[in-house]
């Protein structure tokens, strides 16, 4: 692939990524309200997606010789660290800093 080639690549990546970000303000603006159905996924989908990662990322975990271990603890540290902080990205970072701790040291 040329150099060419590869701008032009980059340049329609972004401008489809870009489009696909801007459409939702651009159909649903502020002056009017969104119809019931997207309001519902609005509050719904952020829930569904949470879970849908949790079960992802969970996939694997039982078929290892740690028997999920790691990942039960470093979830136990997590949902703990967010009821006693309430601040996402601090439980987001102990948790996954928990879980490599467990894994490169207690489960390697």
């Amino acid at each position: 692939m040329t150099t060419l080639e590869s701008i032009i690549l980059i340049a329609v990546v972004v401008a489809a990524t870009m489009l696909t970000r801007f459409i939702p303000f651009l159909v649903f603006s502020a002056r009017r309200t969104p119809p019931p159905a997207v309001a519902y996924l609005g509050k719904v989908l952020p829930y569904a997606v949470i879970g849908l990662l949790i079960v992802y990322c969970l996939k694997d975990a039982f078929a290892g010789d740690s028997y999920g271990i790691p990942e039960g603890l470093a979830i136990l540290g997590t949902v703990f660290l967010h009821l006693w902080k309430g601040n996402a990205l601090l439980s987001i970072g102990g948790g996954t800093a928990a879980y490599m701790l467990l894994v490169q040291t207690c489960f390697a």
